[in-house]
């Protein structure tokens, strides 16, 4: 697989563009926050096709380039249905737990609903490769916030405990905001996962 990241705003949020050798040029667009610019242009640079832009969670660090980037493009945006009422576009396409969306004869991205940092959070787990994309449910030495609007902090130790714990230890996280890391590294250094699988 091949992951392409972007950084931008106050937050170091992370975006990322994804695709598949065997997809050839085939792409998905995940949590583009910022300077939507960047992202047309590494297409028309590498000649990418958009099949969609996958949001993971309806805050405006990981949207904010989502609708000019659809505009442009004509790509579709996936939501959770969740969180689609706090966000101020249409979307095309409602995720849901179990969906499958497919990157290329051999890939596909599992979503995965993992609510807590918001309540229509998704995690999109590429089986074959072994890497998560996790928005801001897990990063790789914390967890995402449960404090505001439609937080929860209970709903999120249920998706660290039954989700998030049952991944092993050889996919690699890709996280909102923050460097990836194996759930191996995970399981040692993330304090605030730890405590609740412990606890």
């Amino acid at each position: 697989m091949k992951i392409e990241r972007f950084i931008g705003g106050l937050l170091d949020s992370n975006g990322y563009v994804i695709s598949a050798k065997e997809s050839g040029d085939y792409c998905y667009i995940i949590d583009p926050g910022y300077n939507p610019k960047r992202y047309l242009e590494y297409l028309e640079e590498k000649d990418l096709q958009l099949k969609g832009i996958i949001l993971t969670h309806h805050h405006s660090d990981h949207v904010g380039g989502a609708w000019r980037i659809h505009q442009e493009t004509d790509a579709p945006i996936f939501l959770h249905i969740n969180d689609a009422d706090k966000y101020d576009y249409p979307v095309d396409e409602y995720l849901e737990e179990g969906d499958r969306l497919p990157l290329s004869n051999w890939e596909t991205l599992l979503v995965l609903h993992t609510p807590g940092h918001t309540q229509g959070s998704v995690c999109l787990m590429a089986e074959r490769s072994k890497v998560c994309f996790t928005g801001d449910t897990i990063f790789n030495v914390d967890l995402g916030r449960t404090d505001l609007e439609d937080g929860s902090e209970r709903a999120m130790n249920r998706s660290c405990k039954y989700v998030v714990n049952a991944w092993p230890n050889e996919v690699t996280i890709y996280p909102g905001h923050g460097d990836p890391a194996t759930m191996k590294e995970v399981r040692k250094i993330n304090r605030e996962f730890l405590d609740i699988i412990e606890g």
